[in-house]
């Protein structure tokens, strides 16, 4: 994208859809013949489209061809079993190519593809399970046992359980009721012809935690590769030549768009690291693999500034022209350690599961205001609407949502009708209805937009804190104190005040060489209150070195605001270390 004036002006969804190819004889549209076959039948089908990293060392390469011919053994394993077109299938896989073949094996026998988190506990993956209707279910013999054998007999749904084998102890036998993948591929045929599917057939099912109850099941459809393939090529900048890292599970939602989908539509190489966050792993992939665009999460980002400058300046990494971040809001200390580190500013975005693609970004052509999400990608109407005393949407006289000032605080809105957009909650209508007022999606989230349409995050609107008629945004707060040097991360609550309403109070994680004391506590709050004043500033401070995240990467301060005021903690599957 040259331009973003120009590109918006131009844009449109159906001039997108054409640069995909659909299905043979108009019989539709198919993620997975955009994501690989369509490459496999043509000039890449050679090229690497997996390249995949070992945990203990060592590299597998899978080209287009190859990734395309054991997804269709997969597609013809589940007709083998009796599996048909609608049925759930869970995959509960580390990043291999195995994984990857399951994936696109799934969306071609047009079953419904819903991704597991392989470190959840076996109660949230029990719970995936059921309230999806799992049919089949793709693992390992060590997580099977681990977290599935036990709960087997509550899952009556489960019709079969296929185990990659790769890892497991020559002639140690499978557990029982289980079946052993990498045999039954064997003898299942290399070619698969996918049978006609609507745009509208449901492709992906994504569980989101709320924050109390159970998970709500995000519906996304076949449909959804248009945005898959527009937004990489807008907001992640993706040509064919480049090497692309996604560091995200595939078991969420940005590692399905973004790890998977995406980056093979476009018919690049894409990095598939199984080993875990390791700051001088990380840059050693970035270095040894040739990264050229590499999306990332704030969380990893801010652990890599605390493993210092010395470690990136090690390591050769001047093929590296692009990074992008989602998750949460990037610091904009973290946009200018890019700078200053990387050579490299670092690329915010934002979207959310329900989305299915990025909607909000900063862009190569563009100037990046630090701790902006950016401006509206093309094809994206966005706006701030204006809610009442009463926490409602203001309508105007004829239904239509009312828009917030320039520079005012509202809830964040999409206008609908982009590709990626789900189309439910699972088996809940009344849930997904109440998202959508006056003419617009309601993100939950709460921001402003400046004068030259750069959208700026506020908070999640249960995050929000009113204290003393101010509404503050914790964003703003933890941003600020990350400024002290002191301090790594930081989660801001509101906590109950008989006078206030709510008072400000801050959890800090301190750097290495700081330790926790009377004197830097109160340091820290008169740092905060010099540069955001009295009323915006905490009022109390503690100090915890593991503030409470999801696997994706989010700080849980719902979570932190539970454990505060000793409320209950709702659903905490996505925590880290919940297993």
């Amino acid at each position: 994208m040259a331009d973003y004036a120009t590109e918006r002006a131009s844009f449109t969804w159906a001039l997108a859809r054409r640069q995909l190819d659909g299905l043979p004889d108009g019989r539709g549209i198919n993620i997975a013949h955009e994501a690989v076959d369509r490459h496999a039948a043509g000039a890449r089908r050679d090229h690497v489209a997996l390249r995949c990293l070992e945990r203990h060392g060592g590299r597998r390469d899978v080209t287009y061809g190859e990734l395309a011919e054991r997804s269709n053994r997969f597609a013809n394993l589940l007709d083998a079993l009796g599996v048909v077109p609608g049925d759930r299938v869970f995959v509960l896989l580390p990043r291999t190519a195995e994984l990857f073949a399951a994936v696109l094996g799934t969306l071609k026998h047009r079953s419904v593809l819903c991704p597991l988190f392989p470190a959840f506990g076996p109660e949230p993956i029990r719970q995936r399970l059921e309230l999806g209707s799992g049919r089949v279910l793709v693992t390992t013999p060590a997580l099977y046992r681990r977290k599935i054998a036990t709960l087997r007999e509550r899952l009556p749904e489960l019709a079969h359980v296929l185990l990659v084998t790769g890892a497991e102890p020559p002639g140690r036998e499978l557990p029982e009721r289980t079946l052993d993948l990498e045999a039954l591929l064997g003898s299942a045929g290399g070619a698969f012809e996918i049978g006609p599917t609507d745009p509208e057939d449901m492709a992906l099912l994504h569980f989101t935690s709320g924050t109390t109850g159970t998970p709500k099941g995000a519906v996304h459809v076949h449909e959804a590769v248009v945005s898959h393939y527009a937004t990489g090529r807008t907001a992640l900048d993706l040509h064919p030549d480049d090497v692309f890292w996604c560091t995200a599970d595939p078991g969420w939602v940005t590692g399905t768009s973004y790890g998977i989908i995406s980056p093979l539509v476009h018919g690049v190489t894409s990095v598939v690291d199984e080993g875990d966050f390791d700051a001088d792993r990380w840059y050693g992939v970035l270095e040894d693999e040739k990264v050229t665009v590499w999306y990332t999460a704030p969380t990893a980002l801010r652990m890599l500034v605390q493993a210092g400058a010395d470690m990136a300046k090690a390591h050769d990494l001047h093929r590296l022209r692009f990074v992008a971040s989602v998750g949460e809001p990037l610091n904009p200390e973290v946009v200018v350690w890019g700078n200053d580190t990387l050579g490299l500013p670092i690329h915010d975005n934002w979207w959310q599961t329900e989305t299915g693609g990025i909607m909000i970004a900063n862009y190569p052509c563009m100037d990046i205001r630090p701790g902006s999400m950016g401006r509206p990608l093309p094809g994206i109407d966005a706006t701030v609407l204006v809610r009442d005393e009463h926490d409602r949407v203001v309508l105007g006289p004829d239904g239509a949502a009312v828009e917030a000032a320039i520079g005012h605080e509202g809830e964040l809105a999409l206008r609908p009708g982009w590709p990626s957009m789900f189309r439910g909650y699972l088996d809940d209508e009344e849930r997904y209805r109440a998202c959508f007022v006056g003419g617009w999606y309601l993100s939950g989230d709460l921001a402003r937009r400046d004068d030259d349409g750069y959208f700026w995050f506020v908070g999640r609107g249960d995050d929000v804190i009113k204290s003393a008629g101010h509404l503050i945004g914790p964003f703003e707060v933890e941003s600020t104190l990350m400024e002290h040097p002191a301090v790594v991360e930081a989660g801001v609550i509101g906590k109950p005040d008989a006078v206030s309403g709510q008072v400000v109070k801050a959890f800090v994680t301190l750097g290495t060489g700081y330790e926790p004391s009377e004197d830097l506590r109160l340091e820290l709050i008169g740092f905060a209150r010099r540069r955001l004043g009295a009323a915006v500033a905490p009022r109390e401070l503690a100090f915890d070195q593991q503030l409470p995240h999801t696997e994706s990467g989010k700080i849980m301060r719902r979570l932190l605001k539970a454990r505060e005021l000793g409320l209950p903690e709702g659903d905490t599957s996505t925590l880290v270390g919940r297993r």
